[in-house]
């Protein structure tokens, strides 16, 4: 009986399963021309000319990691024991300058509201409070520049066209109104220039209208919300919003100006992307700037890539 119980025992019991973790299955198939796709001195070329735009070429590197020398450091580490504080001290009475502003010019005042009050601003505002909100914010937006060290900034204009001659013989200037200004994308720095140069309207995520201080002055500035990390149709009735803003814009002297970066990302401000269509799809006439940050030491350039070694 023991014999066959022996010999029945195998047969009346499956095989146990192979454990799951020793699975010796390669999770991704090798591709039969390997060595073609491996690093070459052609394709580093070509890596480093596709993302050059994003490079980051001042004195701490890609990103901020770059190694610094002792006396860089020495240098860092003073000013963030000094300079730093006084600086942060200094821009938040600023901000919470021209937000207690931005309070008292709006008090007892309803937004404007558009797309079922999805969106809501104060820029339609007329009459002295929004004389007061313009004229405070491109101040203190110089201010806070200051603040963060740009002492001077220079600026460069042409291409003025000229109409023609009156009867008194002199040549009267037909500056047709923009609709919105395009800007190349460097910094967190160009929103403060745009506001003390032309204190226009900008694209923010929908976020931004429920931030404490900044809140607040983003309606005054009457910004266009926007849910970025949603790819529904709601771009379709932003888009909508800026196409009108931007022909108001045109059409009234009175409405504020869109700022549109059509490059959709920011660059280290030495390249040009190829530009999205939001800003010219009203048709209207649009007032280039470009942007350029000399530096000798610290880039502020905002990277989103880390660059190439």
């Amino acid at each position: 009986m023991e014999t066959e119980l022996k010999d029945l025992s195998p047969a009346t019991q499956p095989p146990p399963p192979a454990p799951a973790d020793k699975d010796d299955r390669p999770l991704l198939k090798p591709e039969p021309d390997a060595e073609a796709s491996a690093i070459t001195p052609e394709n580093l070329a070509e890596l480093e000319k596709r993302f050059a735009a994003y490079v980051r070429r001042d004195a701490y590197g890609s990103m901020g990691r770059g190694e610094l020398p002792l006396r860089e450091k020495v240098l860092l580490g003073v000013a963030m024991a000094t300079l730093v504080p006084v600086r942060v001290v200094a821009a938040l009475a600023i901000l919470v300058a021209y937000y207690l502003i931005c309070r008292g010019c709006t008090l007892l005042k309803k937004p404007n509201r558009e797309e079922e009050g999805e969106q809501e601003d104060y820029a339609h505002m007329g009459g002295w409070r929004r004389k007061v909100i313009v004229a405070c914010g491109r101040v203190l937006s110089r201010a806070m520049l200051f603040v963060m060290g740009f002492y001077w900034i220079n600026e460069t204009s042409r291409g003025a066209s000229c109409g023609p001659e009156d009867d008194g013989g002199k040549r009267q200037e037909e500056h047709e109104r923009p609709g919105a200004i395009v800007s190349n994308h460097v910094s967190y720095v160009d929103i403060l220039y745009h506001m003390s140069s032309s204190f226009p309207s900008f694209v923010a995520k929908r976020s931004v209208a429920k931030l404490p201080l900044v809140g607040l002055i983003s309606k005054c500035l009457g910004c266009v919300y926007v849910q970025r990390e949603s790819k529904s149709s709601d771009f379709k009735g932003v888009s909508g919003v800026i196409t009108e803003r931007v022909r108001e814009a045109h059409q009234n002297k009175d409405a504020p100006m869109m700022m549109l970066f059509p490059e959709g990302t920011t660059t280290n401000g030495e390249y040009l992307l190829p530009f999205k269509t939001g800003a010219f799809l009203a048709k209207a006439p649009v007032l280039p700037v470009i942007l350029n940050y000399p530096y000798q030491r610290f880039s502020p350039a905002w990277d989103s890539i880390s660059g190439l070694a």
